[in-house]
């Protein structure tokens, strides 16, 4: 067999072809939405990590389930509504209350840095059409401590007030799109800065934090505390037909978050119980 004959002898026709077809892969990438020439491409800021961070965009990868809209088996009326951050952008909120959503979860900050820049646009856009609104924090409890990151969140969107159509603030902790799932924190710790952020908004907004979890996280991260079963309300993430087993302490969820897609925008989720149940929540 000659060299030029050999398996391991490169082929330049063969590479050329490799190499084309690694540009249109390449190219094919950039243009996916989500990346910066995207954005770019049209007319819009480049999607940064802390928009890539929302309600449930850990689950999935740690948990499984079924990502979008599946057959859902409540034991009692629930009543639909969605979670957005800035990665939906500009919602077309007169389309989602035509759908069926009734209230809206809207991110506004993470860690002590981070402002949600379609904050103004969700969270007012939500409240003219009629809807049921509330603002939640993206947790870090890595980066500062639990009442600098209620006191940056209560500053930025995340308050409260009276008036029959806004939620409790509501606080997401999850698995860690950073690193360390508990984010290097031990049982103790984690309860200990859950603990300080609650107070905080408390003592800022005079409503404890909804908190928003699963019971796997809880349990790895939090040892299973009950800590908080008696004064926040709890929304649980799990895309499967039923909510299924809780965060430890508490009997039953006030929110589910059963899909991460859907006929609404953003997350899919449901209050557990009647728009009645839900305006007395957001009451008080």
């Amino acid at each position: 067999m000659s060299p030029a004959d050999s398996p391991l002898s490169p082929r330049p026709h063969r590479s050329r072809a490799v190499l084309t077809a690694l540009a249109a892969l390449f190219t094919l990438l950039l243009a996916l939405p989500g990346t910066a020439s995207a954005a770019a491409a049209a007319g819009r800021a480049p999607v940064t990590h802390p928009q890539l961070d929302w309600m449930g965009s850990t689950v999935l990868r740690h948990e499984g389930g079924a990502p979008s809209n599946h057959p859902v088996f409540p034991l009692v009326v629930q009543t639909p509504g969605m979670d957005v951050s800035g990665y939906q952008g500009d919602v077309d909120w007169t389309a989602a209350r035509s759908n069926g959503g009734r209230f809206a979860y809207v991110k506004a900050t993470e860690s002590t840095t981070y402002t949600n820049p379609y904050f103004a646009q969700q969270y007012n856009g939500s409240y003219g059409v009629g809807m049921i609104r509330g603002a939640y924090h993206f947790a870090t409890p890595d980066t500062s401590d639990g009442a600098a990151q209620a006191d940056y969140f209560v500053d930025h969107g995340g308050g409260w007030s009276a008036d029959g159509r806004t939620l409790p603030p509501a606080l997401d902790i999850e698995y860690n799109p950073y690193g360390a799932t508990c984010y290097g924190l031990g049982p103790s710790a984690m309860v200990s800065w859950i603990a300080d952020f609650s107070d905080t908004v408390h003592a800022r907004t005079g409503r404890y934090p909804v908190i928003y979890t699963t019971a796997q996280w809880w349990s790895e991260c939090t040892g299973g505390t009950t800590a908080f079963a008696a004064g926040n309300p709890l929304w649980t993430a799990r895309y499967t037909s039923t909510p299924g087993a809780l965060p430890s302490g508490w009997s039953y969820q006030t929110f589910w978050q059963y899909a991460d897609t859907g006929v609404l925008p953003g997350d899919q989720d449901y209050f557990n119980g009647t728009y009645t149940r839900l305006q007395a929540l957001a009451n008080g």
